[in-house]
């Protein structure tokens, strides 16, 4: 068995403009023993933008800018630029991050040498809508939810509203010699493979991806924490025994959803091949400032960061703060080759 500790939280509101709603679900890249982490921030009018903490040691916090570091620029954007997720792969960093415009929450990168002097390159999710990716979907063995969420989305927003693709990051290395992202389009986990980023940008690519989506499933919700829908949390991360993978699962109920922290393991060559799953959450908001907040009932997983023997997994809190929570890696790795959580 292992031990989640919850270590409380790290990052909270400050007075600063940007960040005087919120702050929350952090993109996170090790470098030693520093920590740096990417945070969305909010202000008063619901604008986001991402901010910038650095931390020596997992929670020991020595730096914090008090402007963001990057901010809504173009159109697609206008509404917020949130959730980022952070990737090295050879010399180069790799940013993910859901590009809002008050209608359509699509997935955006940008990329650098420099950590601090990344480049946006656009939108890299499906230039597709609700309507016509679910007329692909229909000759594919997808359950009915798929088809929920087209329904949901285009009554809110309309027909035209685009396919809401969110959750996406970059493996750290390829994969049988090309890239690899994972991604959400609800209610599962899906994987996409790619020769180069320009691809991604392409419609045609999109549509031959979406006209074969079942076959790309990774995970799908499966448990009863994972009623609603499951998506991505962290990046990968690459350990002797698989590709370690902590996500976000949602759970539906009538009074409220509640998100909670899921962990499975993927086979290192074919990350489709699941070695193990737990069948209950790695964590769950049990303390106040997970279940009180901007959205109650929410531990939200982005990042992670090893020292020593332990795992500890950065998270966004009730949408308002950030926290840490640690947990022993090789009992981790040790509870998911369970042969149990392989059923």
């Amino acid at each position: 068995m292992f031990e989640v500790k919850k270590l409380g939280v790290i990052l909270s509101p400050t007075k600063n403009d940007f960040e005087s709603r919120a702050v929350l679900n952090p993109g996170v890249y090790q470098e030693g023993e520093t920590v740096h982490l990417f945070y969305r921030a909010t202000d008063r009018k619901h604008i986001s933008t991402i901010g910038y903490a650095k931390l020596e040691g997992p929670t020991n916090v020595v730096e914090r800018k008090i402007e963001p570091v990057i901010v809504p620029e173009e159109d697609y954007e206008r509404m917020g630029t949130e959730d980022p997720r952070i990737t090295k792969i050879d010399d180069t960093f790799y940013m993910t991050y859901v590009a809002h415009d008050g209608k359509n929450a699509v997935t955006a990168y940008a990329s650098g040498k420099d950590l601090f002097k990344l480049k946006k390159h656009g939108v890299i999710t499906p230039d597709i809508s609700y309507d016509e990716a679910a007329s692909l979907f229909r000759d594919e063995k997808l359950k009915d939810r798929y088809f929920m969420f087209e329904s949901y989305y285009e009554e809110g927003a309309g027909k035209d509203v685009l396919l809401w693709d969110k959750d996406v990051f970059f493996f750290p290395r390829k994969i049988k010699g090309q890239y690899a992202l994972l991604q959400r389009i609800l209610p599962d986990i899906q994987i996409a493979y790619f020769k180069s980023f320009k691809s991604l940008q392409k419609r045609s690519f999109w549509e031959k991806y979406l006209s074969d989506l079942d076959s790309k499933v990774v995970l799908e919700n499966k448990f009863w924490f994972e009623s609603r829908n499951i998506g991505g949390g962290a990046p990968p991360i690459e350990t002797d025994d698989g590709w370690l993978l902590i996500y976000h699962a949602v759970e539906e109920l009538n009074k409220q959803r509640v998100y909670h922290a899921g962990a499975a393991l993927m086979d290192i060559n074919d990350p489709t091949k699941l070695i193990g799953r737990l069948d209950h959450p790695l964590f769950s908001p049990k303390e106040e400032w997970e279940v009180s907040g901007e959205v109650g009932h929410v531990v939200f997983p982005t990042g992670t960061a090893i020292f020593g023997e332990d795992l500890y997994i950065y998270y966004g809190a009730a949408d308002e703060h950030i926290a840490v929570a640690q947990v022993r890696l090789k009992d981790l790795l040790s509870e998911l080759k369970n042969p149990k959580n392989n059923q």
